[in-house]
Formats: C-alpha cells, sequence, structure tokens
C-alpha cells in the first residue's frame, strides 16, 4: 500500500459488521445515531463539520430474505437515499477519494456463471430482493456518473456475503449467518429442535468481515477503476454445510430441522475474483471454518449485547 498522509477518513455505518472490521488508525465512525443519511441537509451537515478527506461508506439499510420480501419499499427508498446523499455529499465537500459498497445481489438473476464486473446490468436481478439489489446498482451508476463529469476518484466494491462479529443477529431481519447462530444457540438454551428455512442445498461464497475490512482499506488508497471489484474467495459453501458448522461451534446436540416449505431464494451465484486475485496476488482469506468458529465464539461471549437481540 501507498505512503499514507495525515488525512481525516471517515466510515458510514462504522458500528455496523463492515465498518467495526475496518481498522484504520484515527478514522472516524459514524452510525444512524450520529446522522440520518436518508436527509439530505442533515448529510451535507456533517460532511462540512466533519470535511473527510477520504470516504468509505459501507452504511445501507440491510437484512435476510424474510426482511428483504417483506419491506421492499422501505430497503429501496432509505438505501436510494442514503447512497444518494453520501456520495452528493463527498462531491459537496471535495472529498478525494470514496469507496462505495455494493453486493453481489445487483447482479441478474438469469446470467451465466461466474458472475463477473461486466455482467452487472445485464439483467433483471432475483425477484425475492429486487428493491435493495437496483438500489444497490444506482450507487454504482452515481459513481461512475460522477467520474465521468466531475473527474472523482470515487469507486465501488462488491463483497460476497459477508459474516463475522458485530453482525445483525437478528432472527428474522438478519443475514442467513447471523440469523442462524441466532437460531441455533436459542435452540441449545431452551432444548429445542434448530430450525433452518428451506432445504439447504443452496450455495453461498462467504467472506469473514476482517477479510472485507482489509480490501476495503486497500481500495481507498489503491483502488482507482470505474468498473467495481468483486471481494470474494470464489468458494462456494452450502447452507447445509454452514449449518452444520454452527451446530458444531455452538456445541449443539439436538435435531436440526429443515424447513422444506420455506423459500431458498437464489439457488447459486459463484463469482470470478480473477481482477481481485491479479491485483493482490497474495492475499489470504480467512477459512470459513475459522471464522465461523471465532463468530460463534464472540456471540456466545458477547450475548445478549448484540444487535437483533429479541
Amino acid at each position: 500500500m501507498r505512503k499514507r498522509e495525515k488525512e481525516t477518513i471517515l466510515i458510514t455505518g462504522g458500528s455496523g459488521l463492515v465498518g467495526m472490521a475496518i481498522d484504520i488508525p484515527g478514522a472516524i465512525k459514524i452510525s444512524s445515531k450520529d446522522c440520518d443519511l436518508r436527509n439530505t441537509e442533515k448529510t451535507l451537515s456533517l460532511f462540512n463539520k466533519i470535511k473527510p478527506d477520504r470516504v468509505i461508506h459501507c452504511a445501507a439499510r440491510v437484512g435476510g430474505l424474510g426482511s428483504n420480501m417483506s419491506y421492499k419499499g422501505e430497503f429501496f427508498y432509505e438505501n436510494i437515499m442514503i447512497n444518494t446523499n453520501v456520495i452528493e455529499a463527498c462531491r459537496r465537500s471535495n472529498v478525494k477519494k470514496a469507496v462505495g459498497f455494493l453486493s453481489t445481489c445487483i447482479f441478474p438473476n438469469d446470467v451465466t456463471y461466474p458472475l463477473d464486473e461486466k455482467k452487472i446490468h445485464l439483467g433483471e436481478p432475483h425477484g425475492s430482493n429486487y428493491p435493495y439489489a437496483y438500489a444497490k446498482r444506482m450507487l454504482d451508476i452515481q459513481i461512475r456518473a460522477y467520474r465521468e463529469q466531475y473527474g472523482v476518484s470515487y469507486v465501488s466494491v462488491i463483497p460476497t456475503n459477508i459474516y463475522g462479529k458485530y453482525d445483525n443477529f437478528s432472527i428474522n431481519e438478519g443475514h442467513v449467518i447471523p440469523s442462524l447462530i441466532h437460531k441455533c444457540y436459542l435452540a441449545k438454551k431452551n432444548n429445542t429442535d434448530f430450525l433452518v428455512w428451506g432445504s439447504g442445498k443452496p450455495l453461498r461464497e462467504f467472506i469473514y468481515s476482517t477479510d472485507v475490512g482489509r480490501l476495503a482499506e486497500w481500495a481507498l488508497y489503491d483502488y482507482d477503476e470505474e468498473e467495481p471489484i468483486i471481494f470474494s474467495t470464489s468458494h462456494e459453501t452450502s447452507i447445509r454445510d454452514v449449518v452444520c458448522l454452527i451446530a458444531k461451534y455452538m456445541q449443539f446436540e439436538g435435531d436440526i430441522v429443515w424447513q422444506t416449505e420455506k423459500p431458498d431464494g437464489q439457488f447459486r451465484k459463484p463469482s470470478d475474483n480473477s481482477k481481485l486475485a491479479r491485483q493482490l496476488p497474495d492475499f489470504k482469506f480467512t477459512s470459513i471454518d475459522f471464522g465461523l468458529e471465532e463468530t460463534v465464539k464472540w456471540f456466545i461471549e458477547t450475548y445478549p449485547n448484540i444487535r437483533g437481540f429479541q
């Protein structure tokens, strides 16, 4: 990485999964408690006060399959407003480098695999979370448009399914891994079955939050292409294997019940991380086994002081 100057770094979504994983000394981390980024004037006021030189924008309204299907309007509106306001505030306050976080859900549902950076806009996203996906796609469009008109050095990154400490472990609104960890914990505590949505057959590429934090810092200083870049291990793991690992590290010995009448979501969406591998050939990803073991351990030690406690 390049030699760092003394600069003001702002991280939106600083109390979330990715924000907490980004370890830049002296960085200012803000959460929704500090500023409502859906509000244009409040966002501009915050940027005028902080005057950041560089920004990592990972604030978002996020959730799992059930939450995405239940709150489609809210997910679209809130994410469109957050992204639009933050990137415009970056421009108006002369931020010299910004990194915006997209998501693999932005890719078309009907597309040839593996996914790569050139396939983002080739079709409709999956119907289960299309409002969130379109809102995230527009962040890519906004960054590209601003680069072309204003000459700014803003970039976007596409992490695959992130998991780790400080996630939202809500059973109803969390992503798949944190909600499963919480479910398993309660099943063990209450001596009940571990109920899991779907068949367990879908495949996902999971990436540990610490790895994403390291990659985000790299992008902030060393990536400056108009095209987004995928942050992925390119290793697929089935939901069934994830469930078994969670049960193992939770030391859950009860029955795992697969609720096959519930939706599975998209079956698989493998990605091509060759662009990242070319730029960072020596980057070492955390294994899913170690990452899940660490996350389950942290959850047990932290509970009930977690996001998503019910």
